[in-house]
């Protein structure tokens, strides 16, 4: 009598033993893939930072240009086909 309740003592601590592992591994699974994806969203968003970065400093650049009146004045004519008094534009295509 005392070895079934023994073994039946071990069954019933080794379901719970094993249920108890399967729901840890379970969650260092879960935990693992989470890491896993913000890690790939922080890359995703620092590569992003750097573009923005860049297009930062190419339109500061584009700022400068602009407040230098000779460029505005280049600018429209080149890109708006403005004249000045007596000047014929003639347009080659690309």
């Amino acid at each position: 009598m005392k070895k079934k309740r023994i073994k039946r003592n071990i069954l019933v601590l080794t379901v719970i033993y094993t249920f108890i592992g399967v729901v840890l591994i379970q969650n260092i699974a879960t935990t693992s893939y989470q890491i896993y994806q913000k890690n790939k969203e922080r890359k995703n968003f620092l590569k992003e930072i750097a573009d923005l970065k860049e297009k930062e400093e190419e339109l500061k650049g584009t700022v400068t240009k602009l407040q230098n009146p000779d460029y505005v004045a280049r600018y429209a004519r080149e890109k708006y086909l403005y004249s000045k008094d007596g000047e014929i534009i003639i347009r080659i295509p690309d």
